[in-house]
């Protein structure tokens, strides 16, 4: 190789890499964009099905505490988010939400309750979402 050409391939490897350089840190960069866009969708997605199934269970579990179940029709929509809450939820989330719609079909089945003379023996007994909101709030800020 002649020496005047050494300079002119040097410039052109230098300016192969420089090339292979940039186009490499623009696929990371899309790349993690991707990523991130996926997964801000995939929370947004479970957000969503938290937040339906927390209106369906505690209209249910209002209605369960003053009513027998007459028409099994209105679980539907509840089993309905649970199976979806197993496509996309993680175990935690999806045993909270057996629990409670476990704890609705009891209060069905159970007494009728006279708000003018019930006394909250535990806390519990009233406030049934909240093991499954907490996990739910886990999830989503993990």
């Amino acid at each position: 190789m002649d020496i005047a050409n050494i300079p002119a391939v040097s410039a052109l490897a230098g300016s192969a890499i420089g090339g292979l350089a940039s186009i490499a840190t623009t696929w990371l960069t899309q790349h993690a964009q991707d990523r991130a866009r996926r997964q801000a969708e995939v929370i947004a997605h479970r957000r969503r099905l938290y937040e339906e199934f927390l209106e369906e269970a505690s209209q249910l579990y209002a209605d369960a505490l003053t009513s027998h179940l007459e028409n099994p029709n209105r679980l539907v929509r509840l089993y309905a988010l649970v199976g979806k809450l197993r496509l996309f939820a993680p175990q935690s989330v999806v045993a909270q939400a057996d629990r409670v719609m476990q704890t609705i079909l009891d209060t069905y089945s159970g007494p009728n309750r006279d708000f003018r003379t019930w006394k909250i023996d535990q806390p519990d007994e009233v406030d049934v979402l909240r093991p499954f909101a907490e996990v739910c709030r886990a999830d989503l800020s993990a």
